[in-house]
């Protein structure tokens, strides 16, 4: 029988962090970390990291193991977390991956084939001068004009994402649009609980304004500053994420306080819509929608009673 693997995602700020130790309480289980900026060290708050305290001793795995300056992508995430199930499995635990980066999750669950994508250090050189001297939006043309649909998923901003797909394609003379429709067809080689959390959008985009706050009050801009002061810039991947470039451009002079704090709303509140777009378009998944639920309790209590029977751990 497959090795069974319970996911638990869904938008930004809709409670997946709580509910996934509970989970792992309840079944003996430990959490994989599939969030793009809690693999950073020193970049606790914007990222929203569970602390410590509120792990309750459950383990966690892809959490404070990178550097900023470290790039962390799909390829490097797949590596790090099949190495994290390996070991989970070896010591008879149920592995629970935590998180909203949809094509993380994807990549680990249905174990895609990255060893085309290899970069080509020459090519990369020439797309990334071509961005900076031509803008975003003319290397996105040149996607567009090889792979019209890859184009129409990657926004022109994403820079390091356009430049994936176009090398891609020179590489392999293959659309990465096609490569990436072909690998989502696969088979999931676990016994798979794919969960999705959501919950009414006024509700969400409400606890989306009150982390944000809580992130300000905590000290969100002090903790930009000493990044910056670590060396950090805005062209390194960490300093790109939710939280860290509005701080950048509140401290690089570029706009007030206020203007920064609406502006990481909006896009949190843009990211979270994102995300839940990506996760319909998911096979294999099971919606939770919290508000048919009376309390939190329910939920675990609803999970439980599919993933093991009378809140039994599941035989490994």
């Amino acid at each position: 029988m497959a090795l069974p693997l319970i996911v638990l995602t869904g938008p930004t700020a809709v409670g997946k962090t709580d509910l996934s130790i509970a989970l792992a309480r309840s079944l003996g289980g430990e959490i994989i970390s599939a969030d793009s900026m809690q693999v950073y060290r020193h970049m606790d708050i914007g990222s929203a990291k569970v602390t410590k305290e509120e792990t309750g001793g459950i383990p966690h795995h892809l959490i404070d193991v990178l550097d900023p300056w470290e790039e962390f992508n799909v390829v490097v995430f797949q590596r790090m977390a099949k190495e994290a199930l390996s070991g989970i499995f070896g010591r008879g635990h149920i592995p629970i991956v935590a998180g909203g980066t949809g094509f993380y999750i994807q990549s680990l669950v249905y174990d895609i084939d990255f060893t085309a994508n290899d970069s080509d250090p020459a090519l990369r050189r020439f797309l990334e001068q071509e961005a900076a001297l031509k803008g975003p939006d003319h290397l996105h043309r040149m996607l567009a004009a090889v792979d019209p649909d890859a184009a129409r998923q990657i926004h022109a901003n994403n820079v390091k994402r356009v430049i994936r797909a176009i090398e891609f394609y020179r590489k392999t003379g293959t659309r990465i649009s096609r490569h990436n429709e072909m690998e989502r067809k696969k088979e999931s080689p676990y016994r798979l609980f794919y969960y999705v959390l959501n919950t009414d959008r006024a509700l969400l985009y409400e606890r989306i304004e009150r982390r944000v706050d809580r992130m300000v009050e905590a000290g969100l801009v002090e903790e930009v500053k000493k990044l910056k002061a670590m060396g950090c810039t805005r062209d390194m991947v960490s300093m790109q994420g939710l939280g860290y470039k509005e701080m950048l451009d509140y401290l690089d002079g570029c706009v007030s306080l206020d203007q920064a704090v609406c502006t990481l709303k909006r896009d949190t509140r843009h990211f979270a819509k994102r995300q839940l777009t990506w996760f319909r378009r998911e096979r294999d998944v099971r919606w939770l929608n919290l508000p048919e639920f009376e309390s939190r309790t329910k939920v675990l209590e609803h999970i439980l009673s599919e993933v093991g029977e009378q809140h039994t751990n599941i035989t490994i």
